[in-house]
């Protein structure tokens, strides 16, 4: 579907009022004038805010708790964090199979809901268990009040897998729910489209940054049991929130075919048409190539899935740099003098805030002012095409990165010429503002390729699998774990092998700069395939509005 590059935003809706492709509550034809639009994405923005405040609640702060209370090594905890995020970060793929299926988005998010809770209640109480793994256990008169400490370990890490299950039907569904209560066919809400995605993000990161601060400082001042307590309360919050707003949203008609059968069969169906045209797998193949009489096996869905891979894999590498922030930035800046004002002492991990900052900040300029300038230039209603964003937020990651690692060897340096490094309990005297700009830099990356992922991955699916779309935009962050995770037990493995490792539990002796290099090779890299695979694939159409390749 091409998009009229010439449309005012500001003229009336010319499309009726009533709505064959959506239903109301009562299961009758939506109308515009009582359902949808911003009324109903307020109650799902909102929402989303609360459920982003439980999930950074516990999340952004788990590196402590693995390598405290857990008694985990830095290595080891950095590994099982980003293994967790990554299959956090997959499941969406399955959540978003069952939602779009058979049970559709509003009933997905309902059970994710309840699933969530007892996740997250489940972590609370794990967390108010004393384990043998406490100091206070580890007296013989207190072991019968204590737990066996695998036990412990077995229970805290189910409750987290739990969650991360329950985020997996959650995550792609309240977002692609959201954007539903907007008609791409209608003017005036397309555009409102366009900015539900900035303003999605805008909230969630609000959210996130204050419960970055305000619960990593619960955690680290009065106790892990009411910091995870919390975001407990907050998830019930949350569902409470949803379902007031049941009788104002549109709900997408599901097929009767299953729409993943339908499209597996055109895979099949394109297959066939190439092998029977003699195609070779070689190489790049040109799907628009196919004849008429070829399109009418291989259906538009198969093609254009496959036009999403290319992009889908360059962007892996920016989820490794994702990982970074919640794990080695908070275990960086957990050996810096972090005081401010006298005696408060700032928790390492509320330093994430400043990505969430970054965001608040930059985010209503890029709407309100950046948009609309090169609009006038670009004639496009988003500014700049999608793929244009993604590439500028990799550029701006590798930025990061880089200064990071300067960070690093600053940080370094300081320590051997105050000879800590033999230290590691003692601050390092270098102040915590070294790190914000790393952060913000993340920040603003995550503006332009973050939300230009989910506004890409959802504009350019079928309408039957929008969440699919939007949990293959959360796989890149899950995958980039995984790859995070990988790297970081092999190259932990090969640096202790040959004397000492990079990931030392004393960082005065590690090398996280050499790390963060190595990263800056692999973003670069990572931009340099970005560009080489939209310039020379020309992926041409999706299912969405925008033309991909005039980047």
């Amino acid at each position: 579907m091409e998009l009229n590059l010439d449309l005012d935003p500001i003229l009336p809706s010319s499309q009726p009022e009533s709505m064959t492709e959506f239903v109301n509550s009562r299961g009758q034809p939506a109308t515009r004038s009582t359902t949808g639009g911003w009324t109903s994405a307020l109650f799902i923005i909102g929402v989303e805010v609360a459920e982003r405040c439980a999930y950074y609640g516990i999340s952004s702060n788990l590196i402590t708790y693995l390598t405290g209370p857990l008694s985990e090594g830095t290595a080891t905890a950095a590994a099982a964090l980003n293994t967790w995020s990554g299959v956090a970060t997959m499941l969406p793929l399955l959540g978003a199979f069952i939602a779009d299926s058979w049970l559709g988005r509003y009933r997905t998010i309902v059970f994710a809901s309840l699933l969530y809770i007892m996740g997250l209640g489940m972590l609370t109480i794990s967390s108010i268990i004393p384990s043998t793994s406490n100091s206070h256990c580890n007296d013989s008169t207190n072991q019968k009040n204590c737990t066996n400490a695998s036990s412990h370990k077995a229970l805290f890490f189910f409750s987290l897998y739990l969650v991360a299950f329950a985020q997996g039907g959650h995550k792609p569904c309240v977002q692609a729910f959201g954007a539903d209560q907007f008609d791409q066919s209608d003017p005036r809400e397309r555009i409102s489209k366009n900015s539900f995605f900035n303003w999605w993000y805008f909230g969630i990161c609000a959210s996130g940054g204050v419960a970055v601060v305000t619960m990593s400082y619960v955690q680290d001042n009065i106790g892990w049991g009411l910091g995870f307590g919390i975001p407990c309360g907050i998830m019930i919050l949350a569902l409470l929130l949803f379902l007031l707003g049941t009788r104002t949203y549109r709900y997408f008609v599901l097929e009767e075919e299953n729409p993943f059968i339908r499209v597996g069969r055109s895979f099949v169906a394109l297959a066939r048409s190439w092998k029977s045209k003699g195609f070779c797998v070689r190489g790049p193949v040109d799907v628009n190539s196919l004849s008429d009489e070829d399109n009418a096996d291989a259906s538009v869905e198969a093609k254009g899935l496959l036009r999403l891979f290319p992009i889908w894999a360059t962007c892996l590498i920016y989820g490794v740099l994702f990982a970074q922030s919640s794990t080695f930035f908070t275990k960086q800046a957990s050996t810096l003098d972090r005081k401010i004002s006298g005696n408060v002492e700032v928790p390492p991990a509320a330093l994430q805030v400043f990505i969430s900052v970054a965001i608040i900040c930059f985010i209503p300029i890029y709407d309100k002012l950046l948009v609309p300038f090169t609009r006038k230039f670009t004639q496009i209603p988003s500014g700049i095409t999608m793929l244009q964003r993604i590439g500028t937020g990799m550029a701006l990651s590798l930025l990061a990165v880089v200064v990071a690692a300067l960070v690093e060897i600053k940080r370094l340096k300081t320590a051997k010429e105050y000879g800590l490094v033999d230290k590691p309990k003692v601050p390092v005297p270098m102040s915590l503002w070294w790190m914000v700009p790393q952060y913000l830099l993340f920040g603003m990356a995550d503006v332009f390729t973050i939300v230009g992922m989910q506004e890409f991955f959802y504009d350019q699916v079928p309408d039957a699998l929008r969440s699919l779309g939007l949990a293959f935009y959360l796989s890149v962050l899950g995958v980039g774990s995984f790859i995070s995770s990988f790297l970081i037990s092999v190259i932990d493995k090969i640096s202790s092998a040959k004397g000492k490792s990079w990931f030392s539990n004393n960082l005065n002796q590690a090398h996280l700069d050499y790390f963060y290099w190595f990263l800056a090779g692999l973003s670069a890299f990572e931009l340099f395939s970005f560009y080489i695979f939209r310039k020379y694939m020309c992926i041409g159409k999706g299912f969405g509005s925008m033309q991909m390749c005039n980047m």
